[in-house]
């Protein structure tokens, strides 16, 4: 019989790069501007065995990694200009909302208060850019946006806590170092887990690659999960979870005519109770006195809008998703996770458990549709793949790393900043936001353990909307203030 021919190699993947020129106005200045939309192949070294062989060492290509990079033309000097590395979170999500949110030179159109017109949507032009501070790269970890495993390779090897920090922080590197910005000033942006990662990445790029950051922008912050997970004998939650609770109850009007004058006055008093009276009775547990307890009972009501028989049937211990179907039970509707603003309609108004997230619902589809159409049109990147904005396709995702203990990466934040002083940090937080709500944040801050000497590098601001506070027009306004004036300070240090 001949021989079979041997079956063909697949060629190598190769990078796929669409360069195209643009214009924007910011602040009555029209600024022009290289945009770069495509993927790098991202490569490992390994050691490969060729043909029964001697092992050799060689580049091993595992995945291919999508960007959209956007930087000002006419820049002289390239190490004065600022490079900021963006990334949304999930784990999951794309970069989209960073990225045609607040930072880049294109804005989804929403109403003012961050609802959705009707569709179809489009894109405007984003005077409120922070290009016109900081060149901008923005980055669709492995299995979002185009970004995919080359073939041969299992996605879920990048599906992990480690992987997840080393593959994005793999990627700052080789892009900082073809495009010749190791000497620019260095920024990480980072929303929702994406604060997780990116306080991993100021750790794992100051310790791996040598790379020293400048700065972190923190949107919506998550550095210790045990701020955040409702579990038996965490008490935690339940105590940070408070002022939001409260705040979402001033927003629909449920508090007592007294606490709704001023919102900021009413959370100060809610977070003295908070840790103060509230945590010292959560920690009595079973042995907290009777009388004391039904007092405890009355002063969460005040402040939730929730009755003083429905907390005492929580054990005094409100979960978010108990909360948001809860506090408008008597209308039939639910309020949102990411923005407790939003309202929703569930079939089941009954149930334990919210059938959507009305506040994702609001952003999703305007989102997605204008991402689709600005990548293939304007930006002239071509594929037929999915572009994934959300996806659930990364789960389950492995936090090996924090086995018996819950995700923590401040401790990883407090050491790269006491390694490199220089490290500057920016939280930015929505009062209206459940998912990463701004006091849990402010615990884990104030437990940083920094040296007095860095306690200046940490600095916060607040936003009377929700998890991506940017969709609200008025705080879209400040929180760009904020960044810019972050990013162009450090310049002057």
């Amino acid at each position: 019989m001949p021989e079979q021919e041997p079956a063909s190699q697949p060629p190598p993947p190769t990078d796929r790069l669409v360069v195209t020129q643009h214009r924007v106005s910011i602040g009555g200045r029209e600024l022009h501007y290289t945009a770069t939309a495509g993927t790098i192949v991202l490569k490992e070294e390994a050691e490969k065995n060729g043909d029964g062989g001697p092992t050799v060492e060689g580049e091993r290509p595992r995945a291919t990694i999508f960007f959209v990079a956007y930087t000002l033309d006419g820049v002289d000097d390239i190490a004065a200009r600022p490079l900021t590395f963006s990334f949304n979170g999930g784990p999951g999500s794309s970069s989209v909302w960073l990225h045609l949110g607040l930072l880049g030179p294109r804005r989804v159109l929403l109403n003012d208060d961050g609802s959705a017109p009707p569709p179809p949507y489009r894109l405007i032009e984003n005077e409120q850019s922070l290009l016109e501070v900081t060149d901008l790269v923005f980055i669709d970890p492995v299995n979002t946006g185009f970004s995919r495993v080359v073939p041969g390779e299992a996605a879920r090897q990048f599906h992990s806590f480690k992987r997840d920090i080393e593959s994005v922080g793999d990627f700052i590197r080789l892009y900082t170092t073809r495009y010749r910005r190791w000497r620019s000033p260095k920024y990480l942006i980072g929303e929702s887990y994406g604060t997780t990662r990116a306080g991993g990445l100021a750790g794992y790029l100051q310790e791996r690659h040598g790379l020293y950051l400048n700065g972190l922008m923190l949107v919506s912050a998550v550095l210790n999960f045990g701020t955040l997970e409702f579990d038996p004998g965490n008490d935690l939650p339940a105590i940070l979870f408070l002022p939001t609770y409260a705040a979402t109850a001033f927003y629909h009007g449920r508090l007592p005519a007294e606490l709704q004058r001023d919102l900021r006055a009413t959370l100060a008093e809610v977070e003295a109770f908070a840790l103060g009276e509230y945590a010292a009775a959560l920690l009595q547990g079973a042995n907290l006195d009777p009388e004391r307890r039904a007092q405890i009972a009355a002063r969460l009501a005040r402040y939730t809008g929730l009755s003083v028989e429905y907390l005492e049937r929580c054990d005094l211990r409100v979960r978010d998703d108990r909360f948001v179907k809860e506090l408008l039970r008597h209308e039939g509707r639910t309020v949102g996770r990411l923005d407790s603003r939003f309202k929703g309609i569930d079939r089941d108004a009954a149930g334990e458990r919210a059938e959507l997230d009305p506040s994702y619902s609001a952003i999703q589809g305007p989102y997605t549709a204008t991402l689709n159409d600005y990548v293939r049109g304007e930006l002239q990147f071509e594929s037929d793949l999915p572009y994934e904005i959300l996806s659930g396709r990364v789960h389950p995702w492995s936090y090996s790393d924090h086995e018996n203990r819950y995700v923590d990466v401040a401790d990883t934040l407090r050491r790269a900043i006491a390694q490199n002083p220089a490290l500057r940090v920016h939280v930015a937080s929505g009062y209206y936001d459940l998912a990463t709500p701004y006091f849990a944040t402010d615990y884990t801050l104030s437990h940083l353990a920094l040296d007095p000497s860095l306690r200046s590098n940490l600095s916060t601001s607040y936003y009377e909307a929700g998890h991506m506070m940017y969709i609200h027009r008025p705080s879209l306004l400040r929180l760009r203030e904020e960044l810019a004036a972050f990013v162009t300070s450090g310049l002057e240090r």
